[in-house]
Order: C-alpha cells, then structure tokens, then sequence
C-alpha cells in the first residue's frame, strides 16, 4: 500500500476504535480513559505501517520498536494512574464535564474521534519512515534513535522519582523539586517533546519527513498552551498555594536548567 492508503486505513480503523473506547468510557463514568488509548494507539499505529509498509525491513522494525517501547511505557503508566485514582476523574476531564455541560456527549464524542485523528497526524514520521527503501541506516536516523532513546530515559526517570516523592508520607501537600524536579518543573512534559523531536529527526532521512515536523511543533502546542502546563500549573496551585509559587519563582517551566534566586 502506498503511504496515503495506509493513513487512510489506519484513521478509519483507529476512529472505530476511539469510537469503542468512548463507550467503555462512558459506561466506568471515567473519560480520563482516553489518554490510555491514546497513548497505547501509536504502538497499533507504528506496528501495522511497519507490517504493511515497503522499506527497508530493518528500518520498519526499529521504527516501530521505538514508537511501539515509547507508547507501550507510557500507556501503562497512565494505566496504573487512572485505575489508582479511579472512579475520581482527572481534573481536565471534570471540567469539561462543566464547560460542556449542555451538550456534553456529543461532544466528547467528537473529541474521541480527535485523538484518533491526532494520532495519525502525529505519527507521520512512522509513516514516511516505513516506506524509506535506501538499505541501510543514514546518521540522522542514528542521531534521532540516541535522542529517542535519552528522552525516554529522562521521561521514565521524572515518572519514578515524582512517584517516590508522592509514596513518602511526609511530602504530603509539598512540591516535588528532587532530582529532575530540582531544575524543571515538568521534565516528564520536556522529555515527552524530546521523544518527538527523536522522531522528527528519524523521519528526516526519508522523502517527504520534513511533513513530521507536525509532531514536535504539535506537541509543543500542546504542552506549553493546551492540557500540559497550564492546566498543570493551575492544579498545583490550587492544591499547594504559595509553595507552588515559590516553586515557580526559581525553577524552569519546561527545559531543565539552572535554579534562580527568588526575586
């Protein structure tokens, strides 16, 4: 198949199953479902364009390996979030339940189908990669596998060092600010880019993967004025106040970096 039947095929088999998924949502009560299925769908996504794709094979396997490693560990760490908290909903999702309230299904219904379309669209450096047919790895797709690699590195350890820090009973109602913590406050949200900055960079090797630049740019959007930081940030100064703005007096928002003196 070529590159536009494959996205053909895989928006409408992902639209059926954010469709299903939307359903099992909204029989748990719990729309925070979502994130899961949007987070395990690109390891669906990268696999079936690498099984149906016509590169080089070795190419279509480390592609997929990568995508499939990234959406696999992420998938399942919001797994384990989302059914440790559950039914209690995430706070994003319990706002738009306000926002919403006169047409609520509906629309949530839709915004279902957006994450099954935003995956596709975000995974246009599998696509392009998996028909590359050059037999043989070019340095760019060298250096994208080593950023994918540290950033998924870098993500799983401010996952588990705010997982530590939340364990330990005395830092209830305080601000994480150990280890990756200390010099950003969303180093997961940094390392989450970097991962597609990796794959952007992958992509560039094959024809037409200047087109994947819409994951990073996409998922900067997303992070920096959508649902990553500020809702972040809101939740955390709700819940911590002043300490929550003392935290953001000295430490970066986003790339890790040097503390500050509090002016």
């Amino acid at each position: 198949m070529n590159a536009l039947t494959l996205a053909g095929v895989a928006t409408a088999a992902l639209c059926l199953g954010f469709a299903a998924i939307y359903a099992l949502s909204r029989r748990l009560n719990n729309y925070g479902v979502v994130d899961i299925a949007w987070s395990y769908a690109f390891a669906a996504l990268a696999t079936f364009y690498a099984l149906a794709g016509s590169g080089w094979e070795i190419r279509r396997a480390l592609i997929a390996a990568m995508a499939a490693l990234w959406s696999l560990r992420l998938g399942t760490h919001l797994l384990v979030r989302v059914a440790r908290h559950h039914p209690t909903e995430d706070t994003r999702y319990l706002q738009l339940r306000h926002d919403w309230a006169g047409n609520f299904h509906a629309k949530m219904f839709g915004f279902f189908q957006l994450q099954a379309v935003s995956v596709v669209a975000l995974g246009v450096a599998f696509l392009v990669s998996v028909q590359n047919p050059t037999p043989h790895l070019h340095p760019l797709e060298i250096a994208g596998a080593l950023i994918w690699l540290l950033a998924l590195s870098g993500e799983a350890l401010a996952d588990a060092q705010l997982a530590a820090f939340k364990r330990d009973d005395r830092h209830r109602g305080q601000v994480c600010d150990v280890g990756l913590w200390r010099y950003s406050r969303h180093p997961n949200y940094f390392f989450e880019w970097l991962i597609w900055v990796g794959y952007f960079v992958f992509a560039l090797a094959s024809p037409w993967g200047v087109l994947a630049i819409i994951g990073p740019a996409g998922i900067l959007f997303l992070l920096l004025r959508v649902t990553g930081i500020p809702m972040a940030e809101e939740q955390s100064l709700r819940s911590k106040g002043d300490a929550y703005r003392r935290y953001q007096q000295t430490t970066s928002a986003f790339v890790p970096w040097f503390r500050r003196d509090r002016p």
